[in-house]
């Protein structure tokens, strides 16, 4: 029962909070009475239904615009930058966390989880770095937007995606937004008769570059699949997933993202290989095996792609065939041009590097002459290394570098231990479908870097959370003989 100091309690807020929007209105300020009543709404889920504030976030992420294209808000020109409305949100999250773990601890289970350790490895190493940066306001400021997206993300994530039924609504809430999305540019990129030059714009103000876009669609396309396949699902939900995907396919193909186009390659291997039941190991030594191969006949290689001189173009065809080509392609040339500068960058200091989030205002003296290309800059407005590893090397040091390389061998151990190991064939599709979403990105992370933006940061962290969650509420299933996939 609600006793009557709570209805007290009650009327008394309603009475302020509308007095507080009619002053406002009155005053002019007509932008913060609008968002008076939704910031009283997110306050209120904060403190009694984090839960649906953590979905509300997720179902926002596509739809974010950032502070920068914000008209009035003057913070974007002194460098502030920040998306809106999910990383305010993530940030009040993040205090919250920070409150319940003072208060009442937190799960030893998932801190001492192979995934989790180096996830603090990760935070406390860039915080070293962060203390050791040549621009400390730049290196604390990209701690800070990282922590609140592992915070509410991977460690909250985690409590959330123990119930599988929160799995699927962060997948079908971001699929939902994102579609809308699609939908938006699809009909912005039909006057230009779909060109490739259109593509690079038609996604604003949602996204600034399409890489970014076609990005996210290659992340998601595995989940999708995987929603078309699992059973428990009813069959007007999958008929839903599978005119989704045809959707999401569509629009990868007119994002002309050469690289997300790889990364959608690479997880249909991935997924090949689990499917025969190849073991880790042999795939390791393949690898190893290839890269091998490829130092020993590096000049022959390099020499047969500078023969390759096919362009950007609205032809798929052609598209397709420039991927290898550094010769003449600008994009191509301008990541080999940001890869050889955060290699130098490492060399001159090898141990800390130049600091979280520096890599963008720092490398323009480690550019060659001969290396500029036509998109080259010295202003520190176009990207960052165009990698999520050798960014880290450049702005972290070495062990930058090598932790990010050890997050990713401990989420794909932990992915083919679960492909191998759950009994529940649909439990075991969903982990395998998250798990090919990761590699579309951890392939994307050798050509571009996109974690410092919500839109990546949610899904990815969340990815992993889910996959955790997994192992952590399906041990009994982890330690029996390993069943065939279906």
């Amino acid at each position: 029962m609600v006793n009557k100091k709570e209805i007290i309690t009650f009327y008394i807020a309603s009475i302020f909070f509308v007095c507080l929007d009619l002053l406002l209105i009155l005053f002019r300020f007509d932008f913060i009475a609008v968002l008076l009543p939704l910031a009283a709404l997110i306050v209120y889920l904060a403190l009694f239904s984090l839960d649906k504030l953590m979905l509300f976030v997720v179902f926002c992420t596509p739809l974010s615009i950032n502070i920068f294209q914000v008209p009035g808000l003057q913070l974007g020109e002194i460098g502030v930058g920040m998306a809106l409305p999910t990383e305010p949100i993530m940030f009040g999250i993040m205090l919250l966390f920070f409150m319940h773990v003072a208060y009442s601890g937190y799960d030893k289970k998932i801190s001492r989880h192979a995934v989790s350790i180096m996830i603090f490895l990760s935070l406390g190493w860039m915080f070293v770095t962060c203390c050791t940066s040549t621009m400390y306001f730049v290196s604390f400021k990209y701690l800070l937007e990282r922590s609140w997206g592992v915070i509410t993300f991977y460690f909250l994530g985690i409590y959330l995606f123990k119930n599988i039924k929160n799995i699927f609504s962060f997948n079908w809430l971001y699929i939902s937004s994102f579609t809308i999305v699609i939908i938006y540019t699809i009909i912005r990129h039909y006057p230009s008769h779909f060109s490739e030059k259109a593509a690079h714009t038609a996604v604003n103000p949602f996204y600034n570059d399409h890489t970014a876009y076609g990005a996210l669609l290659a992340m998601f396309l595995p989940i999708i699949g995987g929603l078309i396949l699992i059973k428990r699902n009813k069959p007007t939900v999958r008929v839903v997933a599978f005119v989704i995907f045809l959707l999401f396919v569509l629009a990868l193909a007119l994002s002309y993202s050469r690289a997300a186009w790889v990364s959608v390659v690479a997880a249909i291997v991935v997924l090949t290989l689990m499917l025969f039941r190849v073991k880790l190991q042999w795939i390791l030594i393949g690898f190893c095996i290839g890269i091998g191969v490829f130092f020993a006949y590096q000049s022959n290689i390099i020499m047969k792609l500078k023969r390759n001189n096919n362009q950007v173009s609205q032809n798929i065809g052609t598209e397709i065939e420039s991927i290898s080509n550094i010769s003449s392609d600008a994009s191509n040339l301008e990541r080999l041009n940001r890869w050889s500068c955060a290699f130098r960058m490492w060399e001159d200091k090898p141990v800390f590097g130049y600091g979280p989030g520096t890599y963008m205002f720092q490398y323009a003296p480690y550019q060659y002459s001969y290396m500029r290309t036509i998109i080259s800059t010295n202003e520190g407005n176009r990207g960052n290394a165009h990698n999520e590893y050798l960014g880290p090397l450049a702005e972290e040091g070495l062990f930058g570098m090598l932790i990010m390389l050890g997050l990713a061998a401990s989420v794909v151990t932990l992915s083919f231990r679960l492909a191998y190991t759950l009994k529940d064939r649909d439990t075991r599709i969903l982990a395998i479908s998250i798990f090919l979403g990761l590699v579309t990105y951890f392939i994307h992370g050798f050509l571009n870097n996109f974690l410092d933006t919500d839109k990546a940061a949610v899904p990815f962290w969340g990815f992993i959370a889910m996959l955790v969650a997994i192992d952590l509420t399906n041990k009994p299933a982890a330690e029996t003989t390993k069943p065939a996939i279906t």
